[in-house]
C-alpha cells in the first residue's frame, strides 16, 4: 500500500456517519478588517448558507465520498425551509431534520476579515431544543459512527449512550459550550476531539500537551485530542501512551469559519472507515486546511480526490526535507 492510498476510501459502501446538532442559516460579510468599535462598516462579499456545527461536518462527510445523515431542528419558518432544502442539495440526509411549530430557526450574522478571521453573532431559539425525541441502539445501528456536537445537549447524550451501547463510535465534537455541557456529554463518548479554547477552558491551562494529559486523565474511556488551529493537532497515542503532534499544513488563511467542523466530520468518516489514527488525523487536518483557503464557510469543504492530492504533495515535500 502507498503512502497515498492509505488515505483512499475503503471497498464497499460508502460509509454511513450520523451528525447530530446545529443547523443554523448564516449570513457570511467579507470585510477588510473586523470592526474594533461602533460604526459602519462596508462588506465587499457576501453568501449566505446553511451551515453550524454538526451540519457542516455532515458536508464534510459527503465530501469526502461518506453517506452524511444529520439530526438537528428548525423552526416552522421560512429559514427552517431554507435550511433543510440547503442541506438536502448538499448531498446530506435531513430526514431525521425536526421542525419545531412556534420556533425560529437558528440564524447568525458573520464577518470575515482578509486574515480569515471571524466575528460570530448567533441566535438560538430555546424552544427549539424543547422536546428530544428517544434514540435507540437499534435506531444508530445502521450507522458506522455518531458524531455529536454541543448545541444540542440532551439529544447529543441520547445519540451517544446509544452509539456506545450498539458499539459503534460515538463522537464528541468537544467546542465551547454552556456551563456543564462537556461534562455531562464527554463521559459517554469513545472519541473526543476538543478545540483549544474549549480544552483550555476545562482543564485550566494553556499548553497543548499538557491539556491532552489533563484531559485524557479525565475521561480515561475515550481518544482525547485537541486541536490547536495553525499550531496543529495533538492526541493521546493509546499503544504508547504518549501525546503525539502533528503540524498543520502551511496554507494562507482566507476563511477559517468551519474549518474545525470540517475536521470534526473528516475525522469521524475516517473513524467509521477504520482508518489508523495518525492517517486519520492526517486525513483531517488536510481536510481542514484546504477548507481554510475558500471564503463561504462549509463550501470550501474539500472532494477525496483533492485531499489525497494534498497530502500526497505534503509528503513527498516531507521527503524532501528530509523529516
Amino acid at each position: 500500500m502507498t503512502a497515498s492510498s492509505a488515505f483512499e476510501p475503503p471497498p464497499g459502501p460508502a460509509r454511513r456517519v450520523l451528525s447530530v446538532g446545529a443547523a443554523v442559516l448564516d449570513t457570511l460579510f467579507r470585510v477588510r478588517s473586523l470592526p474594533t468599535g461602533q460604526g459602519k462598516i462596508l462588506p465587499y462579499e457576501m453568501l449566505q448558507i446553511a451551515e453550524g456545527m454538526a451540519s457542516s461536518a455532515a458536508f464534510a462527510v459527503a465530501r469526502l465520498g461518506g453517506h452524511a445523515s444529520l439530526w438537528g431542528a428548525v423552526g416552522d419558518d421560512a429559514a427552517g425551509e431554507r435550511i433543510i432544502a440547503d442541506l438536502s442539495a448538499s448531498g446530506i440526509d435531513t430526514s431525521g431534520m425536526a421542525v419545531v411549530r412556534g420556533a425560529r430557526s437558528a440564524v447568525s450574522t458573520i464577518l470575515i476579515d482578509d486574515d480569515g478571521e471571524r466575528l460570530i453573532v448567533p441566535f438560538y431559539d430555546v424552544r427549539l431544543h424543547d422536546t428530544v425525541k428517544p434514540v435507540t441502539e437499534r435506531e444508530v445501528s445502521s450507522f458506522d459512527a455518531v458524531l455529536v456536537d454541543v448545541r444540542w445537549p440532551k439529544l447529543a447524550l441520547a445519540a451517544l449512550s446509544a452509539a456506545r451501547g450498539a458499539g459503534k463510535p460515538a463522537i464528541l465534537d468537544g467546542d465551547v459550550a454552556g456551563n456543564g455541557v462537556i461534562e455531562l456529554l464527554a463521559p459517554a463518548a469513545s472519541h473526543i476531539v476538543f478545540s483549544q479554547p474549549a480544552a483550555e477552558r476545562l482543564a485550566g491551562t494553556t499548553d497543548p500537551v499538557e491539556l491532552v494529559g489533563l484531559l485524557k486523565r479525565k475521561f480515561e474511556q475515550a481518544f482525547i485530542s485537541v486541536t490547536a488551529g495553525e499550531n496543529g493537532c495533538f492526541w493521546f497515542d493509546e499503544q504508547t501512551g504518549k501525546i503525539r503532534h502533528l503540524a498543520a499544513p502551511r496554507v494562507r488563511a482566507v476563511d477559517t469559519l468551519a474549518a474545525g467542523d470540517i475536521f470534526h466530520g473528516a475525522f469521524a468518516l475516517a473513524i467509521a472507515e477504520g482508518m489508523p489514527i495518525e492517517e486519520t488525523m492526517r486525513l483531517s487536518s488536510m481536510a481542514a486546511a484546504l477548507k481554510c483557503q475558500v471564503f463561504g464557510g462549509r463550501t470550501g469543504a474539500p472532494t477525496r480526490a483533492e485531499v489525497c492530492d494534498a497530502l500526497r504533495d505534503w509528503e513527498a515535500r516531507a521527503v524532501e526535507a528530509g523529516t
